[in-house]
């Protein structure tokens, strides 16, 4: 828990909270239960109005590696991190825990660096927290176009290259964090919309930061634009794939099939003369007109005749076609 001063603007940052560290902020006079919900890990976004400050939850989509423009690991899902805001007229608190790494360097380079801290902080709180949120959405944009990325990925795989790399594996995975982005950038859209339309931070600032939020808005726009037609296209390429397997699957099952049908014969014949019953031909009464073998070459040429029968009606019909 440190503090930071920018010509009387004060930033507190928290990350990974504990018990004690959020009871010190009682002395801001904050309400217990907002205190007690940037302690719990299960919260919608919401905004609290009170008189003197404004209580903020936002979620953001966080990955286990670092660098977004590392695609080594292509299962990797995101998940969801909590950041609580409070926001008054000459303080901002931001409470996270480590995963929201991003936040802590910003923190670090306004303490080291009286340049930045003058610039990122500027002359008040609401502005303070536009740049924090807008680093926090550029992320999130990141993140959008590494879904895209792997969209394309996708697209080649089953519709140019003909590959088979387990694109069911990766339409469900895409899948997953598509459905995971919605359920966070959805509610991300309201919660800032709302504290735009309403006001509510225009008045912890002297000059107009609205188009600084407006601008913040129209990326979270974009971003659920996107996540949208994700879904729908990852939808489309699910059917494809659906389409293309059961083809592969009937074209295998018709050459089985085939295949079986032309072995009845053979089957047939053959099950005769398993018999112990007198047919002609069998040992008992051997023809010997071609030889001592005379009873085989009877036997394959009346197997193969009707499967080469069937063959040529298969091939006449059409159904020996499997391009």
């Amino acid at each position: 828990m440190e503090t930071i001063d920018n010509d009387g603007i004060y930033w507190t940052d928290i990350q990974g909270p504990s018990s004690d560290e959020i009871s010190e902020l009682e002395r801001y006079h904050f309400h217990r239960l907002n205190l007690d919900d940037c302690l719990s890990k299960v919260q919608i976004s919401k905004i609290d109005k009170h008189s003197d400050h404004i209580f903020i939850i936002l979620h953001f989509p966080v990955y286990k590696n670092k660098d977004k423009n590392d695609n080594t690991n292509e299962n990797e899902v995101p998940r969801s991190s909590q950041l609580a805001i409070f926001v008054g007229i000459n303080f901002l608190v931001t409470i996270h825990n480590e995963d929201l790494d991003i936040i802590s360097e910003i923190f670090e380079l306004c303490k080291s660096n009286d340049k930045e801290r003058e610039i990122l902080m500027g002359n008040s709180s609401g502005f303070l927290l536009h740049r924090i949120i807008d680093v926090l959405v550029d992320g999130f944009m990141r993140s959008i176009i590494m879904v895209e990325n792997r969209l394309d990925e996708l697209e080649e795989f089953i519709f140019i290259s003909g590959k088979r790399r387990a694109e069911a594996k990766m339409i469900n995975l895409l899948r997953r964090e598509v459905t995971i982005l919605r359920r966070i950038a959805i509610p991300l859209r309201s919660t800032v919309l709302k504290l735009t339309t309403d006001n509510d931070i225009q008045k912890f600032s002297k000059a107009d930061i609205t188009p600084y939020y407006n601008d913040i808005n129209d990326h979270i726009e974009k971003i659920v634009e996107t996540l949208e037609e994700a879904k729908e296209t990852i939808e489309i390429y699910k059917d494809v794939y659906f389409m293309q397997s059961s083809e592969r699957s009937n074209k295998i099952l018709g050459i089985l099939t085939i295949i079986f049908t032309l072995s009845i014969p053979v089957t047939v014949i053959s099950s005769f003369y398993g018999m112990n019953i007198m047919i002609p031909g069998r040992i008992e009464v051997p023809p010997t007109f071609l030889g001592p073998y005379t009873t085989m070459v009877f036997v394959i040429i009346a197997s193969i005749v009707p499967s080469l029968l069937m063959y040529w009606y298969f091939r006449r019909a059409g159904w020996m076609s499997f391009g």
